[in-house]
């Protein structure tokens, strides 16, 4: 048994630990401890990839690319490869996964489990939409091949099914061509949740991507910093000779030893001393970068993985991240709500990313994404003072008929979670009797 921790470090429970390295024993050793959990680089913030006192099955040994076809863009590989090494393998070559999340450090097993989404999502959807197939291996002792056509229903239930129907072995995902990979970006600074709206609804026709990060503080006067990019074309990139030194100069930061997070604080270095000024200067700093300019997509797409173990930053108690994402209709004034709310709390967050979702459902019978606005928040674990925060952003949600997303929950209520994903009962005739985890028993029992 060894302790291990989710992303949000807010427990270390014991684990009876196995690694499967060989896709072809994956099936017995399930078959031989079981009830388990398939766990992969260990990124979820909560609970969903924990199964504390059991069985853990853990995938990052399950690494190995299988089969590419360079004129259509399928690739076959181990569910326990990082996006991070099929981006850095094959952008290279012309090709790119269309979707990814803020990090790239999470395995392709983890992203379809959770079906990801990412900053482009209204141009082009979640992971789970370019995911061709997977083999499933299940603790009975079948390997089963799982597909849109053969087995569209398990294939739905696996999309976002949090680990419950059987552990991802391979997958067959769907490339995009690049050209290079730069991205042309513009920084907008904007006032109030009207103004990011109208900045929302102004760009996504014609940008990819659209994020961005908001003042969670600032109340009524909600100011931030909206960012908006779309990839370059080679010759576009060709035509900006300067742009060779840059890559070189990335090239070199990413070969060098990233930056570390090189100690666990007594205390929390995110909290009221330090939010309100790091807010105000965060976005003077921003606001200086208005207007355009060109960015290699890994500093745009993922500005923390940069700083390894960036979660220490929260002290031993570590943290939680809350994200929603509620209709349009009725989003501004819920948004709004929750940023009084926490105002109001005296709690903040260092990370609040608000986005609009596009308007197309997700394939998965749990997928987080649906038509309407997230926000994303993380808060300092300080014990009930923090938990009554999020009631409170709980109570919004459920008024707006909104969801939260599980790959980040540590502490849901039952019901919030039952109203909000309404194929739950659908999804539960799939489940893997011989899986279970922290939040599988938390929300549905079992």
């Amino acid at each position: 048994m060894k302790p291990v921790s989710a992303w949000g470090r807010l427990s270390n429970d014991l684990h009876d630990v196995h690694v499967l390295t060989d896709r072809a024993h994956v099936a017995p050793v399930l078959a031989a401890h079981r009830p388990g959990l398939a766990f992969g680089n260990g990124r979820s913030y909560g609970d969903v990839c924990l199964n504390p006192h059991g069985h853990l099955w853990h995938t990052t040994g399950l690494n190995k690319f299988m089969a590419f076809d360079d004129a259509t863009g399928r690739l076959v590989c181990e569910a326990g490869v990082l996006l991070r090494d099929i981006q850095r393998l094959f952008v290279p070559r012309g090709w790119m996964l269309p979707v990814t999340p803020g990090t790239q450090l999470i395995t392709v097993g983890g992203a379809i489990a959770n079906d990801v989404h990412g900053k482009n999502h209204h141009a082009v959807g979640s992971f789970g939409d370019h995911v061709l197939g997977v083999s499933l291996a299940r603790t009975t002792g079948e390997v089963l091949s799982l597909d849109w056509t053969q087995t569209p229903a398990l294939m739905s239930a696996t999309l976002g099914g949090l680990g419950l129907t059987g552990v991802i072995v391979t997958a067959e995902l769907q490339l995009r061509r690049v050209g290079s990979p730069w991205l042309r970006t513009e920084t907008l600074p904007y006032q109030g949740l009207t103004e990011f709206f109208e900045l929302a609804d102004a760009s996504e026709h014609d940008w990819e991507h659209t994020v961005s990060w908001i003042d969670c503080l600032a109340g009524q006067t909600a100011r931030g910093i909206f960012m908006r990019a779309n990839p370059m074309s080679a010759p576009q990139a060709a035509a900006m000779p300067s742009l060779k030194a840059v890559l070189a100069a990335h090239q070199q930061k990413t070969q060098s030893q990233p930056l570390r997070m090189p100690f666990v604080p007594p205390l929390s270095l995110v909290n009221g001393l330090s939010l309100k000024p790091f807010n105000m200067a965060y976005y003077e700093l921003q606001k200086l970068k208005s207007g355009f300019d060109v960015a290699h997509y890994e500093p745009f797409s993922y500005p923390l993985d940069n700083l390894q173990d960036w979660n220490r930053m929260y002290g031993p108690r570590g943290f939680y991240q809350y994200q929603s994402v509620v209709p349009r209709e009725g989003g501004q004034l819920a948004v709004q709500a929750m940023l009084d709310a926490i105002a109001a709390s005296g709690e903040g967050s260092f990370l609040a990313v608000l986005k609009t979702f596009g308007n197309r459902e997700a394939k998965g019978m749990l997928s987080f994404p649906e038509p309407g606005v997230t926000l994303a928040l993380d808060f300092p674990n300080r014990g009930q003072r923090t938990l009554q925060l999020m009631d409170r952003l709980d109570a919004i949600v459920r008024e707006a008929k909104g969801r939260l997303y599980m790959a980040k929950d540590a502490r849901m209520p039952r019901d919030l979670f039952e109203a909000g994903y309404p194929r739950l009962s659908e999804f539960a005739a799939h489940r893997d009797a011989g899986i279970s985890s922290a939040m599988s028993r938390r929300l549905m029992g079992v």
